[in-house]
């Protein structure tokens, strides 16, 4: 009796520890199957450790269904090693290094700097929702909003944003 009341109050501390700690934009994806592919490729590209940080970030996380919608072998050549650079600025062209979230975008169309400064995201808000064009001209739709983390917040995403043209904005 004594050993199972021991047992169940280390049970509860650890519990009380794992609630008391960070959750960052990794530990949220990392923790959600949906991002699964997401993960891995943060992980081939080296930017767990960045993403952990402090940030602040916003991050436009597509899920696994829009990584299986690139045309085929896409994904599997971006996590190859020499194409590790590759990799970095697609995601990079998913992150802000601001806490954005969905009531700190305006209303309209307006362009975005993402971290992959070479680059600009197109950011459209209605009554509709939000939508992100890409370098590609092509939209994602947000599906969720703001998903918060300790170091910024998640937008889930319907498409893999690839660097490009610059999207038209208007």
């Amino acid at each position: 009796m004594k050993l199972s009341m021991t047992l169940k109050a280390a049970a509860l501390t650890l519990c009380g520890a794992s609630v008391a700690s960070a959750d960052t934009i990794v530990d949220i994806a990392a923790g959600d199957e949906r991002f699964s592919t997401l993960v891995a490729a943060v992980s081939a590209a080296g930017l767990v450790e960045t993403l952990q940080g402090d940030g602040p970030f916003t991050v436009y996380a597509p899920v696994n269904a829009a990584f299986a919608a690139l045309p085929e072998g896409t994904v599997e050549t971006l996590l190859q090693p020499e194409n590790k650079a590759q990799l970095t600025n697609v995601l990079l062209y998913h992150v802000d290094d601001r806490n954005l979230p969905a009531a700190g975008i305006p209303t309209g169309s307006n362009y975005f700097k993402p971290v992959l400064a070479s680059e600009r995201l197109c950011i459209t808000k209605s009554s509709e929702g939000v939508m992100i064009a890409d370098g590609t001209g092509e939209m994602a739709n947000v599906v969720i909003a703001d998903i918060k983390a300790d170091n910024g917040v998640i937008h889930v995403i319907d498409k893999v944003l690839l660097p490009g043209t610059r999207p038209a904005c208007h």
